[in-house]
């Protein structure tokens, strides 16, 4: 919140010193200040963070993205598209070291706050529908990956998209395990 504040203070004072220079004649100085100004309005903006944070995950650095993400205290006071693409961030962080129903949260606020692009709602929930599939809920998979092959208009997911199907047509539905657990792993006769 803190730093928000300054941010805002800083980007607000630079504007208006800006105005100031071209009103009393210092032009030269005035499109050097435009440029400063530019700087403080896009920091307040884009948190340094984020972009520190989507940066190491590009490189494949989970670690030091967790610890880009582990400095924004509170992302309650994050602008909103901002605070969806951190629980975006964390989910697909955190995926390797957190449980999978901490992971599904993470996402699924990222998705009700409101990702911006196509094709980071179509990840969230192909995301989501991996971990539906590995718990058992087969038909909310199903959903999500339908959902996640709309969104995905690139073709950047159709080949994790089919194999996370094969699985799903492998993978026994939670019915099957309980007519199986019902009669003992016995098979039913046929009549």
């Amino acid at each position: 919140m803190i730093s928000l504040l300054i941010k805002s203070v800083l980007a607000l004072g630079s504007l208006f010193f800006t105005v100031y220079l071209f009103a009393t004649g210092y032009w030269g100085w005035g499109i050097v200040f435009i440029f400063i100004s530019a700087i403080f309005v896009l920091l307040l903006l884009r948190n340094e963070n984020l972009i520190l944070a989507a940066l190491q995950m590009r490189q494949q650095n989970m670690e030091k993205a967790q610890k880009y993400l582990g400095r924004i205290k509170q992302p309650q006071f994050l602008l909103k598209g901002q605070r969806a693409y951190f629980f975006y961030l964390s989910g697909i962080a955190y995926s390797q070291s957190s449980s999978m129903g901490q992971v599904e949260s993470l996402f699924r606020k990222a998705l009700s706050i409101g990702l911006k692009k196509d094709h980071d709602q179509a990840m969230a929930k192909m995301n989501i529908g991996a971990i539906c599939l590995q718990t058992g809920r087969r038909r909310e998979a199903e959903v999500m990956l339908t959902d996640a092959k709309k969104l995905d208009t690139k073709g950047m997911l159709t080949e994790h998209i089919k194999s996370l199907r094969k699985q799903m047509g492998r993978a026994t539905s939670q019915n099957q395990m309980r007519m199986a657990q019902m009669s003992k792993g016995k098979r039913g006769k046929m009549r």
